[in-house]
């Protein structure tokens, strides 16, 4: 689902967000009582750290109590969604995940210790931004189209790197595969950064990759952008055509992190917690940083979020069963 997807499901669902904005009331004057834990199910140094570390800080001020970052990665983020799920549901402890991570693996992990929609409650969908597809320098391609027409020259001899099966900008490339028939062999390694190394080392052919992280070599030409992932083309590489207009009408797939709290958190709470990150997002220097990562602040509230994920876990099930694609 794609930042303009989700855009008009939020402005469907204003009402709603109003509304719980309206219950932040009594019991969550007092809140928080101690400090915040924010879970980042990954490891430290990557696109979802980085990005809950800046919201842990901002949110410290706002809270006016310490709010400090627990990386628990493992097992594709499962590890620490699951510590999540299972917290006090009293807002003392937030998750930090993907978009696609969390509603990928609610179908690629089919037997998870928690239950994604039951024991878990949203509450904002910070910030989204296109993947890229990147190319070593080397692969004889500029466009998308050259790429497909090399790929169906040359099946199964052309690869693609990603930060794992699974992964959002793996699924954004199976889909692109689907959409094109091309035939390129993944080459799955533990993380984005491993990912991209390789490639600009020049061991693997491609990658569609987060923005945050590919966006500096694309930058410093050791990588070459054949096409953004995103609606539109992106301000900060505006000279790379999106995927739809290079070929593949419709095609829209955008990376995003959310924040979730255990289900049976008061509502009060969520709708406060809510509120702050709005403010934090919408600060000038952090919407400046977020714009400068090719990112687009988000903001969106508990009630949109929760039906962007039950329709994203739709999505992903049915592309996971195409495909057959499996954990690493």
């Amino acid at each position: 689902m794609s930042t303009c997807r989700w855009k008009r499901l939020a402005r469907g669902l204003a009402c709603g967000a109003a509304l719980a904005a309206a219950a932040a009331g009594a019991s969550a004057q007092s809140y928080p009582a101690k400090p915040v834990r924010l879970i980042v199910p990954l490891s430290p140094g990557g696109p979802s750290d980085i990005l809950g570390r800046a919201m842990a800080q901002k949110l410290s001020e706002a809270l006016k109590q310490t709010v400090f970052v627990d990386n628990r990665p493992g097992a594709g983020a499962t590890i620490g969604t699951d510590i999540a799920a299972k917290s006090p549901p009293d807002g003392h402890t937030l998750l930090l995940i993907g978009v696609s991570t969390l509603t990928i693996n609610a179908t690629l992990y089919p037997k998870l210790p928690y239950d994604t929609l039951r024991d878990l409650a949203p509450v904002t969908i910070l910030a989204g931004a296109p993947y890229i597809l990147a190319a070593h320098p080397s692969l004889p391609v500029k466009t998308l189209r050259e790429l497909v027409a090399l790929a169906k020259a040359r099946p199964g001899e052309l690869n693609y790197a990603s930060g794992g099966a699974g992964t959002g900008p793996q699924m954004a490339m199976e889909v692109l595969k689907l959409r094109t028939g091309m035939n390129l062999v993944h080459v799955p390694y533990k993380g984005t950064g491993p990912a991209l190394s390789d490639l600009i080392a020049g061991h693997v052919h491609l990658q569609m990759a987060n923005m945050i992280a590919a966006l500096p070599p694309v930058k410093s030409g050791k990588l070459r952008a054949i096409a953004v992932s995103g609606a539109k083309r992106s301000p900060v590489l505006p000279e790379a055509p999106t995927i739809a207009e290079s070929g593949v009408p419709g095609f829209e797939e955008v990376g995003g992190h959310m924040v979730l709290v255990p289900a049976g958190t008061p509502r009060a709470i969520i709708a406060r917690l809510h509120q702050e990150f709005l403010a934090i997002l919408h600060a000038p220097e952090v919407k400046a940083r977020l714009a400068a990562e090719g990112a687009e602040v988000m903001g969106i509230g508990p009630a949109e979020a929760a039906a962007i994920v039950r329709n994203d876990i739709e999505k992903w099930a049915r592309i996971i069963r195409h495909t057959g694609i499996r954990a690493n």
